[in-house]
């Protein structure tokens, strides 16, 4: 019986398992080489914290380790900017995730977003597999098994060199993994301004068999009026014209209803939410990011959203897609929408996987 994957129930069952970590005190995770960096309190005395100064257009690998091994927790944080210039560093850096040797990453996101962070700001994340406390720190529970080797980087693609990176990925050793086993992937896609009528692409291209199991969207609306009745649509194993699965809503798929507005005094308040599977935890029309003497701070509303398919995978055996409409409504009914829209797609699956589209450039992913 295999128990490297966790959860309430498996807790009182033997892991069979070595446990490791990698962190910039021990960067290889070898057995006993922990914290053996001097500091001036003398050895062992958190003499190599964090990654320090890492130049900008370099790439950084963060685990390199030999399988079969789960990765089972990541935490990371950054420093918080110190000038304008730095803003946009989550949208900026680059995670990827490469599994048994291959060349064309599993995981390719920017480094905010994969932890439901999008517009380049941190905010609070209280769910299952992401959690992320105060001050950008990043937490990551999906499990990510393989057979021969792991390899996770982050490129810096901001204009400046970050000068603390901090950083623990926990992962166990084992003898053998499962045969059926799959392998985790995560995909950023953004279009910063959706065709009118056509639903926008979550996910596609994916072949083999797996299960899909998250969605983040990361939303600018541009156009005025309730923005969330565009249905997600699961598209599986030869669907075409109609897909298989086909929900209510936007709010509806998020687990909401009737928008996620109260009234108080006349005026429309957003109610922010964040639970272990689904959650709206991020809202903001005012740009806190930036400030400027000559500019002002208002801005597009954008608002962040995460479901989590844990409990109820949407699994499939041949090709997946995944898409949603913008679509929403005003005085005049249901109307076609134009918004700016970015996402990250959860999914399993068996290797190999179809390379990704080519990955957008910073300014390019940057927040309006």
């Amino acid at each position: 019986m295999y128990n490297y994957f966790g959860g309430l129930g498996a807790l009182p069952l033997a892991k069979h398992m070595k446990s490791r970590a990698i962190n910039a005190e021990n960067p290889t995770g070898e057995k006993g080489k922990g914290g053996r960096a001097a500091s001036p309190l003398g050895p062992s005395r958190k003499g190599s914290p964090c990654l320090k100064d890492i130049p900008s257009g370099a790439t950084v690998t963060l685990a390199d380790i030999k399988g079969p091994g789960v990765i089972q927790h990541i935490w990371i944080t950054v420093d918080n900017k110190t000038s304008d210039a730095d803003c946009f560093v989550l949208r900026d850096l680059v995670l990827r995730m490469y599994w048994d040797g291959e060349e064309e990453p599993s995981v390719e996101t920017p480094l905010g977003d994969f932890f439901c962070c999008g517009f380049g700001r941190e905010c609070i994340v209280n769910s299952l597999p992401v959690a992320v406390a105060p001050n950008r720190g990043f937490n990551c529970y999906f499990p990510m098994p393989f057979r021969k080797k792991a390899k996770i980087t982050l490129e810096n693609q901001h204009a400046n060199a970050i000068p603390a990176f901090f950083y623990q990925i926990d992962y166990g050793l084992c003898e053998e993994l499962p045969e059926d086993i799959c392998y985790f992937h995560a995909q950023w896609r953004r279009q910063e301004i959706t065709k009118k009528a056509e639903d926008y692409v979550i996910l596609d291209g994916v072949r083999g068999s797996g299960h899909y199991v998250g969605t983040y969207l990361a939303l600018t609306t541009l156009e005025r009026y309730w923005w969330g009745e565009g249905e997600v649509k699961f598209y599986l194993d030869g669907d075409e014209e109609y897909p298989t699965i086909c929900g209510t809503g936007t709010e509806d798929y998020f687990g909401g209803s009737w928008s996620f507005a109260r009234q108080i005094n006349g005026k429309t308040v957003e109610q922010n939410y964040s639970m272990p599977y689904m959650g709206y935890p991020y809202y903001s029309r005012q740009d806190d990011l930036i400030h400027n003497d000559y500019h002002n701070d208002d801005c597009m509303p954008m608002r962040g959203l995460y479901r989590w398919h844990i409990l109820d995978p949407i699994c499939f055996e041949e090709e997946l897609k995944v898409t949603l409409q913008q679509i929403g409504v005003g005085h005049g009914g249901l109307f076609e929408r134009q918004d700016d829209v970015a996402t990250v797609a959860y999914w399993y699956q068996t290797e190999p996987h179809e390379p990704f589209a080519e990955f957008p450039v910073a300014r390019d992913r940057w927040p309006r």
